[in-house]
This record gives structure tokens, sequence and C-alpha cells, in this order.
């Protein structure tokens, strides 16, 4: 589906490759871009920042509340109509401890951010998208969503679940012969800030590279797409190689299983209502 003159709504569009992909979806000529984020400050910032380059509506919202989500959708509804293209863009990463060292509070933050969001937000387009038989759904999920590293097993979780979400409402749309599209991107770690202190041997992605590809695999309806593409290979390799074989070349000698070791993350997150008031 074309960016050029659609509506796109991008949440945890304030901050990393969200923001970037605000950015080039003006430049590609969409006809209106709408920001969904948490930080209600940042939403005023970047509204007037992109509104030399187009059309664009803010909102502030907590992705992990439904009844925010409502109030959200329905303004954003009542100000720019239909929405042609949403990119569930908006995570977080808690920390990088141990599940053992986990709390109630890391697990509801991540799952209902990471997870539940992403569900809650394309419950409330997907059925307008097929009454008009048209519209795209891009789902960001990480490579984390088929990868298990020590010291992230809450984000894995979160992402395993994203992914398995996303692929099944793609399938589902598909033998329904429905012109609604679904996109899953799984990127490797990106350079945004939102993993700020690890060490890999593998190339740590440029948010912009991400942008640009994640925007052209929606132009393209492509379905799942790995990001850089070696990614598309770790179901095969952990599908040849024994588990303990697998642990040992990827997890021990690539250092995958050490990623995590000096993780420092963004030094502010913002938190949700919700969750300010549980803990």
């Amino acid at each position: 589906m074309k960016i050029q003159g659609n509506t796109v709504l991008i949440t945890g569009g304030c901050s990393g490759i969200g923001k970037i992909m605000g950015r080039m979806c003006l430049e590609k000529g969409a006809s209106r871009l709408v920001i969904w984020d948490i930080n209600g400050k940042a939403v005023e910032a970047v509204v007037k920042e992109f509104s030399s380059l187009g059309s664009v509506y803010g909102h502030q919202v907590d992705i992990s509340s439904p009844a925010s989500i409502d109030k959200a959708y329905e303004d954003t509804k009542d100000a720019c109509g239909d929405v042609d293209i949403l990119i569930n863009c908006a995570g977080i990463v808690t920390n990088n401890k141990p599940f053992a060292e986990q709390t109630d509070l890391d697990i509801i933050r991540t799952i209902d951010i990471n997870t539940k969001g992403a569900m809650f937000v394309t419950l409330r387009y997907i059925n307008d998208m097929r009454s008009r038989n048209a519209g795209h759904i891009c789902n960001i999920t990480s490579s984390a969503g088929m990868l298990s590293l020590p010291k992230m097993a809450l984000y894995a979780a979160s992402k395993w679940g994203a992914t398995g979400w996303s692929d099944s409402v793609r399938i589902e749309l598909q033998r329904e012969k429905s012109r609604v599209h679904v996109t899953t991107i799984a990127p490797y770690f990106i350079d945004t800030g939102m993993f700020a202190g690890i060490r890999s041997l593998f190339k740590i992605q440029k948010p912009e590279t991400v942008a640009r590809k994640t925007l052209r695999a929606i132009e393209h309806d492509r379905g799942y797409k790995g990001i850089p593409f070696t990614q598309h290979f770790i179901r095969l390799m952990q599908g040849i190689f024994p588990v303990r074989w697998f642990d040992f070349i990827f997890g021990d000698i690539c250092g995958l299983y050490r990623v995590m070791d000096h993780f420092t993350g963004r030094k502010t997150v913002s938190l949700p209502e919700n969750i300010k008031k549980a803990s």
C-alpha cells in the first residue's frame, strides 16, 4: 500500500524509528500523519517540528489502557477521518535482570505495552479497514520474537507473543481474501537509545535504515521482514542445529547470550498512569 495520499497512524511516534518513519511518511506524500505517544509534551513538540512537512495530528495515548485508546480513537476519527495505515511501533525494554529478579510490575509493563498494546490498538482499526476492504497494519516486533536471549526474558516473551499474533492476523485476513494487509517487522537491535549499552558481534542497525526498509515493506505488502536479511535464517539455524550446538555457536562463540550484560537503556521512561498508580 502506497504511503502517498494516505493517512498514517504511528504509535510511539515521538522517538526512535517511530519518529523517523513519521518524517519519512510526510516526505513520501502522506495525506496526514497521526502520532500517538504517551509523552504529551513530546507529541506537541513533534507536531510542531513536522508541521512544515505536511498535515500532522498528535494525541497523548496510553496504549496499555483500552479506555485511553478508545478516547484517542474517537478524537482521531473526528479530526482525521479514516486511518489507512497503522504502524504499531510503541515498545519498551524494562531492564537486563534475569527473570528470577523481575517484579510483577515489570511483567505487567512489558506485556501490556509490547504485546497487548498493539492488539488493543489494532482491534479499534481492523474492522474499519475490513469494512472498506482496504488498509495496512504494520507491527514492529523484534528478532527477539524468535531468538531467546538471557537477561531479556520479559522482552523476548512480549515480542514472541506479538510476532505470533501479528502473523496469525495476516493469515486470517489472507484466508478471507481481504485487501487489508499485515506486515510483521523483526529488526535486530537498533541504535536508538532503547538498547543503549549492549555489545554485539553482529551489526547494530541504524534507525534510518530500519525505518526506510519498514516503509518499503509496507508499500510492497510484505507479510514478514527481518532486518537485516540474515534475521530470516534464525529459525533455519535453530532447526538445523541441536540446542546445545546452537547455544554454543551462537550464544557463546558469537556472544549473543552476553549482549545484555552491559545494557543501560534510556535514562528516562514515561510510565502509563495506571502503572504509576500501581507502583
